[in-house]
């Protein structure tokens, strides 16, 4: 019997695994939002969440997650942020530490401005987890749309992303 748990447990982890990595979420086309929201982290994620405004797919731009020491002029320099884009629309959040940090400041940063839809732009291994985050975080009427950044982790980022979306899952039903 015991064996037979184990064994079931296994299968279904490794089930799960699976699908974590063979189905990871994918860029979205067009589509507006008011604001995009990017959690620092991997490469890609603000060049793809400064296109959405720059296209004009959202009016706003909340990076979360920003180091402390960064400077909005050293940002917009190594991100090639024109001046007036940068003043207008785009804001650096720097208390967030973590994926639940940033849930946390974006909760803030978006009921500070009424803000009713957002596009989450982070990476294809990191958004279940981000998405999960940030929906626990948030009313439940602000609409959330995913735009993940394709990248190609590798089984060790997999393995470790996949752990932590199942804490996160499971902290979420005691909590």
């Amino acid at each position: 019997m015991i064996r037979r748990s184990i064994a079931a447990i296994a299968v279904i982890w490794f089930m799960g695994f699976l699908w974590f990595t063979v189905a990871l979420p994918g860029p979205m086309d067009r589509g507006a939002t008011q604001a995009v929201i990017v959690p620092t982290g991997a490469a890609g994620r603000i060049e793809r969440g400064l296109e959405v405004v720059e296209g004009g797919d959202a009016g706003l731009l909340l990076v979360t997650g920003v180091d402390r020491e960064v400077r909005p002029s050293e940002f917009a320099v190594q991100f090639e942020v024109p001046k007036q884009l940068m003043q207008c629309c785009v804001f650096l959040g720097f208390d967030a530490v973590d994926t639940r940090g940033n849930a946390t400041e974006t909760a803030e940063w978006i009921a500070e401005r009424n803000i009713r839809s957002i596009r989450l732009v982070t990476t294809d291994w990191h958004m279940r987890r981000a998405a999960l985050e940030l929906s626990r975080a948030i009313p439940e009427d602000v609409v959330i749309v995913e735009d993940a950044v394709v990248s190609e982790p590798s089984l060790r980022i997999l393995f470790l992303e996949y752990h932590k979306y199942l804490a996160s899952k499971v902290s979420g039903l005691w909590g």
